[in-house]
């Protein structure tokens, strides 16, 4: 028999080998990011820009951590889960990123940026959600990133974002977890409603919106169709060398390097 749901705490990227703590990723990338910006010369802060970014939104359940680690690989880039932008937001407060060597090297972009955002879309404005926006905001300015969840497309600049939304079938996620877990299939589906109904709350809180639209995704993948998570990155890899082809080598080499 496998074990009950609420013996087990729900962590993103749950799946095959262990990974470092979220505490230990944002501590490496916030290290990380500090020495990229003790490199950066004053001649070239104007001429700086966001880095291409994948944002990939997703059904929870589906996979898209392990996805985006198998993509991180290939092209040098990053992994900021709900749990790394949470503890980024609610712990550090851009602390050591930080929002003035950020403002140094994208002079006024955060401000003016939210500004138009929020002129132009009815998010609530409140200062949680200011804060949240500008730590993604900052994420992205220093350093090549992945993004999964918390609807970072809707965020950043739609010509520096590869769009991508994972969705499958209640039977596709059940039978995944059960797998992982080794957990009873109606415990899965009780804790799956769960994380529903946050997801919801948080998408209808913080961007005014019941759920995430196709239209605002360069792609929408199926994974009850395209089964296999190095599938999925092997597409999503092509259409990112697509949308951005002068950049990912260059930017993918960096970061491996630095």
């Amino acid at each position: 028999m496998g074990r009950y749901m609420n013996d087990i705490e729900y962590v993103p990227g749950l799946y095959t080998h262990k990974k470092p703590s979220t505490a230990e990723l944002t501590d490496r990338y916030v290290r990380e990011w500090d020495k990229d910006l003790q490199k950066i010369d004053t001649e070239d802060i104007q001429a700086s820009k966001l880095f291409p970014t994948i944002c990939f939104s997703r059904i929870i359940g589906v996979g898209a951590v392990e996805i985006a680690d198998i993509l991180a690989k290939r092209i040098g880039y990053r992994v900021v889960d709900r749990q790394i932008l949470e503890h980024i937001t609610n712990e550090i407060r851009l602390g050591n990123i930080t929002s003035a060597s950020f403002d140094r090297r994208y002079p006024g972009r955060i401000s003016e940026y939210l500004l138009r955002l929020f002129n132009e879309k009815p998010f609530p404005d409140n200062e949680y959600n200011r804060h949240l926006f500008a730590t993604m905001f900052a994420i992205a300015g220093l350093g090549p990133t992945i993004f999964i969840g918390w609807g970072t497309h809707l965020v950043l600049p739609r010509d520096r974002v590869l769009a991508v939304r994972l969705v499958c079938s209640k039977e596709f996620r059940t039978r995944r977890w059960a797998t992982i877990l080794k957990v009873g299939e109606q415990e899965i589906q009780r804790k799956l409603e769960e994380l529903n109904l946050k997801q919801s709350y948080f998408y209808k809180e913080v961007y005014n919106l019941e759920k995430a639209s196709t239209q605002e995704f360069d792609l929408v993948i199926n994974c009850d169709c395209v089964k296999k998570p190095e599938w999925v990155a092997d597409i999503v890899f092509s259409f990112f060398n697509k949308k951005f082809p002068s950049e990912p080598a260059t930017i993918g080499s960096a970061a491996r390097t630095g």
